[in-house]
């Protein structure tokens, strides 16, 4: 599973007003190779699902993620920080084993 936090549930509603995507458009996430620590988290909005899509809801929200960039992200928390210091999504992650110091990439 991948979970919504709260703060993170507001941003997507905000965006989604802002951009005016329509209740079909859902929050992908994956990971792929890259940053210092080897994996970055990449996130955008779509309405278009894969076959081997693994789709989560959480908190009103729908999170989608390929199977490869699952076995990374299970049981991972998808928030949001408003603050000066790194404002942006975050991913509270229990697999990963390290970070790097913008906590934009991660190894396990």
């Amino acid at each position: 599973m991948i979970k919504v936090a709260d703060s993170a549930k507001e941003r997507i509603a905000q965006i989604r007003q802002k951009e005016g995507y329509g209740e079909d458009y859902f929050v992908r996430v994956w990971v792929s190779s890259g940053g210092c620590s080897g994996l970055t988290y990449q996130l955008e909005f779509s309405n278009e699902a894969k076959d081997d899509d693994q789709i989560f809801e959480d908190n009103g929200e729908r999170v989608v993620t390929d199977l490869r960039s699952f076995i990374y992200l299970c049981n991972t928390t998808l928030e949001f920080s408003g603050g000066l210091n790194g404002a942006g999504f975050s991913f509270n992650n229990p697999n990963a084993s390290r970070t790097c110091a913008c906590g934009e990439s991660f190894a396990v």
